[in-house]
């Protein structure tokens, strides 16, 4: 079996290297923060004392981390320590543009390399049921697709390098958009006196059914799974949706995309953050259209 480093050991990334090592594989992991080492280590994951030390005699390095200027650090960090022809997978959800110079730096050193951003959530980690959506050389893709399926349950080659994270961007702009529309919707019915099964067992078999009506309605009852039916605790946080909504609107700007929707989106939940709701799942954000409706005395 493939021996395989895994740096970022967070919310995401410590359920995705358990789940590697469920599937049989020898897992040497890092983390900056200790706690996040120490629930690896329950895990069956080898801790490692630095990225560079995981590293060593890896067929394959994945990571996990918050930014682009973080996934190009730690590839530049660990490059030299890599087996010649090592796969590169990046799981993280950052620009394209970093994504792109992380591919280019894995070519000079004689690396292969795949972006791979995910979507699922902590649940979807947690379970293995994550989607894939990855950008690459056909084979490198093929490479990395066995160690995917491991962690998930949908692999999409999306094309060339940086076309994961690409695909990722615009996904998650219809996710934050059609969100709001659900909450928006939610919220006029319960001003009409509309309850909330109502409204769902009607729009769920009409043309308004989405994921986000269907599979994680912003209301308590109707989806029992979803995050409004435990105090909306992520699940998929609000600070990760704006910067999601973030990244497509810097996307937008510099290829000239015109996305008048999804940057009222980014606006909404830039809003939501900053009254301190960040932690708060994404879905969460009816509370913020609630409390739009009430002060306008609604």
């Amino acid at each position: 079996m493939a021996a395989i480093a895994f740096i970022g050991l967070g919310n995401m990334g410590g359920p995705m290297a358990a789940n590697l090592v469920k599937a049989g594989y020898t897992v040497a992991g890092f983390d900056l923060v200790p706690a996040l080492c120490d629930a690896a280590r329950t895990n069956g994951v080898t801790i490692a004392g630095s990225a560079r030390a995981a590293v060593t005699n890896a067929d394959v390095i994945i990571t996990m981390l918050p930014a682009g200027r973080h996934v190009v650090s730690v590839w530049t960090d660990v490059m030299p320590a890599a087996t010649r022809g090592a796969l590169m997978i990046d799981c993280s959800t950052i620009d394209v543009e970093s994504a792109r110079r992380a591919h280019m730096l894995a070519a000079r050193a004689s690396l292969h390399s795949v972006d791979a951003p995910v979507s699922g959530g902590v649940a979807g980690a947690r379970d293995a049921t994550l989607t894939f959506m990855a950008g690459g050389e056909v084979e490198s893709f093929e490479d990395a697709k066995p160690f995917l399926e491991a962690m998930g349950k949908k692999i999409v080659h999306c094309g060339r390098d940086g076309t994961g994270q690409a695909a990722k961007i615009c996904n998650n702009m219809i996710l934050g958009v059609s969100m709001i529309a659900v909450a928006e919707a939610f919220v006029l019915a319960e001003k009409l006196g509309l309850s909330h099964q109502a409204l769902f067992d009607a729009a769920s078999k009409a043309s308004g059914q989405c994921w986000s009506l269907t599979s994680y309605c912003p209301v308590p009852g109707p989806v029992p799974a979803s995050p409004a039916n435990n105090d909306y605790r992520p699940g998929f946080a609000s600070a990760l949706m704006l910067k999601d909504l973030t990244l497509a609107r810097a996307a937008a700007d510099s290829t000239g995309a015109v996305t008048p929707l999804g940057q009222h989106a980014q606006d909404i939940y830039k809003a939501f953050d900053a009254a301190g709701n960040g932690g708060v799942d994404f879905s969460g954000i009816i509370r913020h259209i609630r409390a739009l409706a009430e002060s306008r005395g609604g």
